[in-house]
């Protein structure tokens, strides 16, 4: 006889108590989300959901982004019921040192989890990225029926997730660029840590995201046929992305707390955990699933069978395209191409005999021309600055034009920009840049953090970088930025003086696969800065010593970017003096402090104390390097509106006055 099949609610409420318990248990959490979108999970995740748990990498599988991450304890435990390695005692564990169940889901830490959420809307615009990486893999490689690429992002959010400016930025861009693989669902549940969002949110977010040019569905987001039914018209609707507005009881179950703030943010308590148990129907213990409903649930056969069923497709296009079949497991496995380092190094050594002055922006621009071409991988854009930026290169083609394009204008959208790159590298196939103004940064922040966080290989291109961009005054002048990038953990960050360097900064960036990279470019001209060949070799290490004296030096100068040059001459003058001054260009902190100690002291001797640091940004992240005794020749002020030469000479960046700092240190 037929094992009688499980009701769905009984499918749904499993999720709402091991939540409830979990929080319970950890005397911390966020109860509410999980046991209100319970319904909504349990059928995507049975019946829709393109997945294998025995695989969670498995690349052409559906991505399944909780960007409303607070309710992570939803995620933990469908991970657990449908057969991902995540035990039961994980999930006892949730928010404890060391367990695989953090507050927040973290990528890298639990398998199934695609991406790290937690700061609000950051997972949907993320899903974006994927999403657009899909459908840009898609086109590169799907043949007439040979399908390889053909997968769904799913997405669930709150209220609070669409509050946020960067979900107005990631789904406008999304909307405009017709992402139909993307489905998000929409918990409109009505409540926030402060009680009823009415009074503060009050828009018709319907009518927005039609506005952006979704498909907009409303359903009872209890009700397992509704649910069904909006999600096989989203799968059918493949020319927009689609909003699925479910209406939900927050803390669904709790007979005396749902649908009140009460169950957002903090254990439900021992009597209320209590009487939802009697509410739904559960008399199991804690953490305890019966058989039957753990059976059904489970969906490592199901799953095996669909990544079989996918690996004979790629079987059959190996066949069929044996080249590009190569190149797509190449692009699978994000590795370069073999012959890249040779002709990133012949490109370096070629800058250096050219020995041309020209924007380090424009010297990026020229990495794009030469590094693009083998590089098919590459794709990004800027936001609303693709003129100034310089992010432009011949091969760019524009994904709204070409599906299978490479260059994507972001508009003004530096927050929604940033997170839709991490999303992009999250997928996979891909290495993506994105560029704005470094002041701009201050616009994506949060995102910057977030891709570091997650040690994701995206590639941040930040121009217009100091007072020397002049004109546009203190607004658009950086000051503490570079600071607040190098003190990123993960984020590695180059500030390269001429052409050359800014070669060997691109090359780094993308070969690095554990982390993003900052790359940091001049508005205005730089000079050429000669070099041999074992300097030339040396910028790879961060930092090195581009003029050196006879003997031991006295004083050491310390400059990256455009500094470096009006340093070269000060150093140059103090030689003249009689001095022995030694000038060191450190284009990567977190390069060269990676290095070995002998490297470092062959730079930096520590017994050299005598230090100027020149830089046009803070002043006191420099002190690490000089001391307080040392000097900095740096910014304690905000920036001027005036041509960025003579900025330069007004704040004191030039060469007579850094050799001043350096004379002062020897009494």
């Amino acid at each position: 006889m037929a094992e009688k099949a499980v009701p769905r609610r009984q499918l749904a409420d499993a999720i709402r108590v091991l939540s409830m318990d979990a929080v319970q248990q950890a005397k911390s959490g966020h109860p509410g989300a999980p046991m209100g979108m319970a319904d909504i999970a349990e059928v995507l995740w049975n019946d829709h959901l393109k997945h294998n748990p025995g695989h969670p990498q498995w690349f052409d599988r559906d991505r399944f982004v909780l960007s409303n991450g607070h309710g992570s304890m939803l995620i933990y435990s469908l991970l657990h019921l449908t057969g991902y390695a995540l035990p039961m005692n994980e999930l006892r564990r949730f928010r404890q040192l060391h367990s695989m169940t953090p507050g927040h889901p973290e990528y890298g830490c639990t398998p199934g989890v695609e991406t790290t959420t937690g700061p609000l809307g950051q997972g949907l615009a993320n899903a974006v990225g994927m999403a657009i990486a899909e459908r840009t893999l898609a086109a590169e490689f799907n043949r007439p029926e040979h399908e390889i690429v053909d997968h769904r992002t799913w997405v669930f959010a709150g209220d609070g997730c669409l509050m946020e400016g960067i979900s107005h930025e990631a789904c406008s861009l999304a909307g405009t660029l017709g992402l139909g693989k993307l489905i998000v669902f929409y918990d409109a549940n009505g409540i926030s840590i402060d009680g009823e969002v009415e009074p503060w949110y009050s828009e018709d977010v319907m009518a927005r995201f039609r506005a952006y040019g979704w498909h907009v569905l409303e359903i009872d987001g209890h009700d397992p046929e509704a649910i069904s039914r909006a999600i096989e018209s989203a799968k059918a609707e493949t020319g927009r992305p689609s909003l699925i507005r479910c209406r939900t009881v927050i803390g669904f179950g709790a007979p005396n707390k749902q649908g009140t703030a009460a169950t957002h943010g903090a254990p439900l308590g021992e009597d209320e955990v209590r009487a939802a148990r009697e509410e739904l129907g559960w008399p199991h213990a804690p953490f305890v699933v019966p058989e039957a409903i753990a059976r059904a649930w489970n969906a490592t056969e199901k799953g095996f069978m669909a990544e079989t069923a996918w690996k004979e497709k790629l079987v059959e296009y190996e066949e069929a395209f044996p080249e590009l079949a190569v190149e797509f497991v190449r692009r699978m496995k994000g590795e370069l191409h073999g012959d890249f380092a040779d002709r990133a190094a012949a490109f370096i050594r070629e800058c250096q005999r050219r020995g041309a002055a020209v924007a380090s922006r424009k010297a990026s621009q020229a990495c794009l021309e030469e590094f693009g071409p083998s590089l098919p991988e590459l794709i990004g854009g800027s936001a609303d600055l693709t003129g100034s930026n310089l992010t432009l290169w011949s091969g760019s083609r524009s994904i709204a034009d070409q599906h299978d394009g490479n260059y994507i204008y972001f508009g003004v959208r530096e927050f929604g920009m940033t997170a839709i790159s991490t999303g992009i590298a999250l997928h996979g196939g891909f290495i993506p840049y994105c560029a704005t103004f470094l002041m701009f940064m201050e616009y994506a922040r949060n995102a910057v953090r977030m891709a570091a966080l997650m040690k994701q290989r995206a590639i941040l291109v930040y121009t217009h970088d100091s007072i020397g961009q002049g004109e546009d005054g203190p607004t658009h002048q950086p000051i503490e930025q570079l600071t607040n990038l190098r003190t990123t953990p993960n984020l590695s960050v180059w500030r390269p003086c001429d052409s050359v360097e800014a070669a060997v900064a691109w090359r780094a960036a993308i070969e690095r696969g554990d982390g993003p990279t900052a790359l940091v470019f001049t508005r205005q001209s730089v000079p050429h800065q000669q070099r041999d060949g074992e300097q030339v070799e040396a910028i790879s290490r961060g930092g090195y010593v581009l003029i050196d004296c006879e003997g031991e030096p006295e004083v050491a100068v310390i400059a990256t970017g455009s500094e470096v040059a009006p340093s070269a001459d000060a150093v140059r003058a103090l030689r003249e003096e009689g001095i022995a001054a030694r000038l060191v260009s450190l284009p990567s902190v977190d390069v060269f402090e990676a290095q070995d100690e002998a490297w470092r002291e062959s730079v930096l001797p520590a017994g050299l104390r005598r230090r100027v640091a020149v830089e046009a940004g803070a002043v006191d992240y420099w002190r690490k390097f000089v001391g307080l005794e040392g000097r900095v020749v740096g910014m304690t002020t905000f920036g001027e509106s005036a041509p960025g030469g003579e900025l330069m000479a007004h704040f004191g960046f030039t060469a007579q006055r850094i050799a001043a700092a350096a004379r002062s240190l020897l009494g």
